[in-house]
């Protein structure tokens, strides 16, 4: 690659993470790429050679799980394309897993730009898919005018061992939030209902991954939950189904956990850790050292308008909203995550 720096925020989200996409993409020489790995997936990394062709339809396919959700009318805050829509639609086309969060993040003619995209990567030749990821981000930096690129998608701590396979020079920056406070998000976002319901498939059937699930297996469901493998599905399932909050709290010391591990088998200097309460804090010194990580200079107007675009509002928000009883249990839910993050805090001081 011929651009600078290629990194990836790994994290829970619900952590401040949009809030961070939009902070680096106010940066000149920053290119944000915004759910860029959740939009693609697995889709875009097969095994074996893609030609230019083939990999404009994983990057043009409608990504499965939101086109369910888009199409069961259960969007999610995330979803940029449906606020202002263009010629593709949930209920027709399908919206291109491009356009849902990554395009509209970087130009207000989505449209456009899937077009000037498609004409060129059709043409590509035969390569491996990492390669056709990095003719991307060189061609949407060049078109843009930036020479760093940061990828940044929310509940991505899995993904981290397979990009760092894919891109060995890449750096990670490990994004969390305080346990409670990310859990109780995640509780009333309906990414994470949704997540949370597939949990539960899991854990009914015994399968690891819902890509394994018999037939046989997805008859035995309740109603309800089998219906979630369908085209569509009752948004009252997500919406109006109670949701007990401490489930949560383990899923953010599973996830938390995971990226201290991954962060901790990273060579010096290829990893970072960035906590969002000292982003709150101390948000020129906290952006100033992401930028040093990054490789771009911490322009002092780009620090004073990233630092306007920080909520202290979500700060201690469980220990406010809760009972004293469910934040007890959310505590104890989060104290595995808590206790991994205290140890690599330790171990790198």
């Amino acid at each position: 690659m011929t651009l600078r720096s290629l990194t990836f925020v790994i994290g829970t989200g619900r952590s401040g993470s949009t809030a961070l996409s939009r902070i680096l993409n106010s940066h000149p020489d920053v290119l944000s790429l915004n759910e860029y790995m959740a939009s693609v997936g697995d889709a875009a990394f097969p095994e074996g050679p893609l030609s230019g062709a083939e990999f404009w339809e994983a990057l043009f396919r409608p990504t499965p799980y939101f086109a369910v959700m888009l199409r069961s009318g259960v969007p999610m805050p995330e979803f940029l394309y449906n606020r202002t829509p263009g010629r593709y639609a949930p209920e027709t086309t399908g919206i291109p897993a491009l356009s849902l969060m990554v395009l509209p993040h970087l130009t207000d003619d989505p449209d456009g730009l899937l077009d000037e995209l498609r004409a060129a990567v059709v043409e590509w030749p035969e390569r491996t898919p990492a390669a056709h990821h990095e003719a991307l981000f060189e061609l949407l930096g060049a078109r843009f005018g930036r020479t760093a690129v940061v990828e940044r998608s929310g509940y991505s701590t899995g993904w981290a061992p397979r990009l760092r396979a894919a891109f060995p020079y890449a750096k990670f920056v490990h994004l969390f939030r305080d346990g409670p406070d990310c859990a109780l998000s995640m509780s009333r976002h309906s990414g994470y209902r949704v997540i949370s319901l597939m949990r539960e498939i899991g854990e009914l059937t015994g399968v690891e991954s819902l890509a394994d699930l018999t037939v046989e297996q997805a008859r035995s469901l309740p109603p309800d939950l089998a219906s979630l493998l369908g085209e569509s599905f009752d948004p009252a399932l997500v919406r109006d189904r109670a949701f007990p909050v401490r489930p949560f709290g383990d899923l953010w010391s599973e996830l938390v956990s995971e990226g201290v591990r991954f962060l901790d088998e990273l060579p010096p200097g290829q990893g970072m850790t960035l906590g969002y309460e000292n982003l709150l804090d101390a948000p020129h010194e906290e952006l100033a050292r992401l930028a040093a990580f990054v490789g771009v200079e911490p322009d002092p107007g780009w620090l004073e308008s990233a630092c306007a675009q920080l909520d202290h509002g979500r700060r201690d928000s469980a220990r406010k909203q809760l009972t004293a009883a469910e934040y007890d249990g959310l505590r104890e839910g989060c104290a595995a995550g808590t206790r991994a993050l205290r140890t690599a805090a330790h171990h790198s001081g």
